[in-house]
């Protein structure tokens, strides 16, 4: 059915999904027609807050101004030529300006269309540099679905049914003082990141070419490491003559206050992935690393055919002129209110185990106490009620996603145009909707 024909109907759009599309997607029950700032509208005409922003995508907000102009203006250029076949402006502009704003001296960039690529492609530079094949990451940590970066994921539930991946791939215990034997449930020490040298000494053969490590770990529950942790793997990393990578791709572009989330932490990393905000809902993905770093790809060794595509390009250009034209301030000044706030939550309800995270990255993690926890620390995830509050909220006409590796946690990551207004409607929704359904 075409929408020419006659205006589709919520019930005929997910009528096609069942019929036609493969059945992994996850609806929130709000089917999308349009969508402007912070507000998106189904098909039957209801609106909604949107404090998800398509898995912390639009930070820029939706439709924005500034980026579909850009993206306009290119499509009256041209589309595609294979940027790595006919170099262009969009893409040479880009990769100088993320050499001006990512942390240290990373200088040259590859651009894909996902951060699944990135990572892969993040993963092969390091090898390629260090002649060494071995890579760490982090237990509940998401790095994408493809083989190469589903073997980083340390999530058994996004696995289940597609072993084997690549090899050579350990993971290492995460800062979640929640819920970590080692801090006892209380604020994450670094106890976590010296847990390092065991793993390697246990579980790797003495080749290691990679730590790959979201600063803030997103699909894992949002969650935040203590100051010297990133410090740390970055120098156990340097010890092994391995690369530390941060996968920037859901905590970067201003999502937690700062540009990058690893700004918040006294660590550098010697490659930084990016996707998801980068070009504001456009496809696009990069990994930029140094100059020496980065040299070591000889013509062949990676390639894309879309990767780059210069109207997603244009589209990021614009997309960081937005971010530092005051959009990453905003980020900041209603993160911290929005943490407070959050705290309140915390110490009026029990099923509120924890409130944490960096800006508009937020995460509330909702548990049963009438239980414990695994492994004997905190009280029992509650992915039920996760459920149930997040149906609640969309019943209020607030769209919030759940995640967090026992899926038991709210996640609050809008788009960072949010006005306070906006958000403390979310958060009362979010009151709302707890006290309803605990």
């Amino acid at each position: 059915m075409s929408k020419h024909d006659h205006h589709p109907t919520n019930a005929t759009i997910e009528s096609q999904y069942e019929e036609y599309v493969m059945p992994i997607w996850k609806s929130l029950d709000v089917p999308l027609e349009r969508a402007t700032g912070c507000t998106v509208q189904d098909f039957d005409g209801n609106e909604y807050l949107d404090v998800f922003s398509g898995i912390a995508v639009t930070n820029a907000g939706h439709r924005n101004e500034r980026v579909v102009e850009a993206a306009k203006d290119q499509l009256d250029e041209f589309v595609h030529g294979c940027s790595y076949v006919h170099p262009n402006q969009p893409v040479a502009d880009l990769a100088e300006r993320l050499s001006e704003v990512t942390p240290g001296d990373l200088q040259k960039s590859f651009f894909c269309n996902s951060g699944t690529e990135a990572v892969e492609g993040a993963i092969k530079l390091a090898r390629k540099y260090t002649g060494s094949k071995e890579v760490l990451a982090v237990e509940m940590g998401f790095h994408g679905r493809t083989l190469g970066s589903l073997a980083l994921t340390g999530n058994r539930a996004y696995k289940a049914g597609m072993a084997p991946t690549i090899n050579d791939v350990a993971h290492i215990q995460p800062p979640y003082g929640y819920r970590c034997q080692s801090c006892d449930g209380g604020p994450c020490t670094n106890a976590c990141a010296t847990n390092v040298e065991r793993v390697i000494d246990s579980h790797t053969a003495g080749d290691l070419a990679a730590i790959v490590v979201e600063p803030v770990m997103g699909e894992g529950g949002i969650i935040v490491p203590p100051q010297g942790w990133l410090a740390e793997l970055e120098a156990v990393a340097h010890e092994h003559d391995a690369l530390l990578i941060a996968d920037e791709v859901q905590s970067g572009y201003g999502r937690t206050g700062s540009f990058w989330a690893v700004d918040h932490f006294e660590a550098e990393p010697d490659i930084v992935t990016q996707a998801k905000g980068i070009a504001n809902g456009l496809p696009l993905g990069a990994f930029t690393a140094s100059a020496e770093v980065a040299d070591t790809f000889q013509a062949g060794d990676h390639l894309s055919t879309f990767g780059g595509n210069p109207v997603a390009c244009a589209a990021a250009l614009a997309t960081i002129a937005e971010l530092e034209d005051g959009l990453i301030d905003n980020a900041a000044d209603q993160g911290a209110w929005l943490a407070e706030r959050l705290d309140e939550l915390e110490a009026r309800f029990d099923v509120v185990g924890e409130t944490r995270g960096l800006g508009l990255m937020q995460g509330v993690e909702l548990v049963d106490t009438s239980e414990t926890g695994p492994q004997g620390v905190g009280p029992a995830p509650d992915s039920t009620l996760a459920k149930h509050v997040s149906r609640n909220l969309r019943e209020r006409g607030i769209v919030m996603g759940v995640g967090g590796f026992h899926t038991n946690v709210m996640r609050i990551q809008p788009p960072l145009s949010i006005s306070r207004t906006q958000l403390e409607r979310a958060i009362d929704g979010l009151e709302a909707a707890i006290e309803a359904e605990r």
